[in-house]
């Protein structure tokens, strides 16, 4: 078994703790924001599932050279790199369908979209997965899954669920190596885990207001100019700006009128404890949507 923290019988319970004090988090979302409460319900589905992989994992997929890390964090590489090296993902695909299966118990009258979806012929998981590791074939894999069906709501769960097939093996990685990583200095702007592009982030006053993105890929944290846009690297402050909802300040949107991206931030107290940003970014979708509405992508 891979040990999480040193003794793999006191990481599996710290696991179990930390999973119950995210679904209670859950159930608090669910009473202030009911109308998310499918998707939370779906999250917490996914939560469980994901500690059941793994409390069950033996060998981990995914290996890094630890000569390698300080090189590849000067050179701007991130640690694995799905799209340029070959690993077996049987596992991770396997785990691709038990999630699905969370969308036929929860929302059972699209579940068989998905299942339309993934039974299309041009349907090829591996592909789909390494392609959305490399900007260059993400587009093109984009465009067969929306070929696919039309119902763009129910893509962003089956995207939901692609990031989530690969999320606890990569999340090992992040958790042995995260410290290295922090230490190096990494100053990019996608995941140095795993390559992947931040949705939402966070700012933490009671570090001077530093500015940290977060990987739904791999669960990783890292820190990030505030003034710099992470997808482009603009450092215009003119044109960098964000907006709020009233009465919602502590949670914005950061974009770049650049290259008209966003990116969601939640901005933290001093006081605050830290957050789960995988909620967060469920909670948070109206921000999405008002982005959206104002040319940002």
């Amino acid at each position: 078994m891979i040990r999480l923290a040193n003794e793999e019988y006191g990481g599996q319970r710290f696991m179990a703790a930390k999973l119950r004090n995210t679904l209670k988090t859950i159930e608090d979302y669910k009473a202030t924001n009911p109308h998310y409460t499918d998707l939370l319900d779906i999250l917490a589905d996914i939560l469980i599932l994901r500690e059941n992989y793994r409390k069950n994992m033996t060998n981990p997929i995914f290996s890094v050279e630890e000569k390698l890390i300080d090189g590849k964090m000067k050179g701007g590489l991130p640690l694995i790199d799905l799209a340029g090296q070959k690993y077996d993902l049987t596992r991770p695909k396997e785990y691709f369908y038990s999630l699905i299966s969370i969308a036929e118990k929860r929302i059972p009258s699209e579940a068989q979209k998905f299942l339309d979806v993934i039974k299309n012929k041009n349907f090829n998981w591996e592909n789909i997965i390494r392609a959305s590791f490399s900007p260059s074939e993400e587009e093109t894999s984009t465009r067969e899954l929306e070929a696919a069906d039309e119902n763009d709501d129910q893509f962003d769960l089956i995207d939901l669920f692609f990031e989530e097939s690969l999320r606890p093996e990569l999340e090992v990685i992040a958790e042995k190596y995260g410290a290295a990583v922090e230490k190096s200095g990494w100053m990019e702007g996608y995941c140095p885990i795993c390559g992947k592009e931040p949705k939402i982030g966070e700012i933490r006053e009671s570090e001077d207001g530093r500015r940290y993105l977060f990987c739904h890929q791999c669960g990783y944290k890292w820190h990030f100019r505030r003034i710099k846009c992470p997808f482009c690297g603009n450092e215009e402050q003119h044109s960098l700006a964000y907006f709020a909802v009233e009465g919602e300040e502590s949670h914005r949107v950061d974009v770049c009128n650049k290259c008209r991206r966003y990116i969601k931030i939640i901005e933290l107290p001093k006081s605050s404890e830290d957050v789960n940003l995988d909620i967060e970014d469920i909670a948070t979708l109206h921000l999405d949507m008002l982005a959206y509405e104002e040319g940002y992508n």
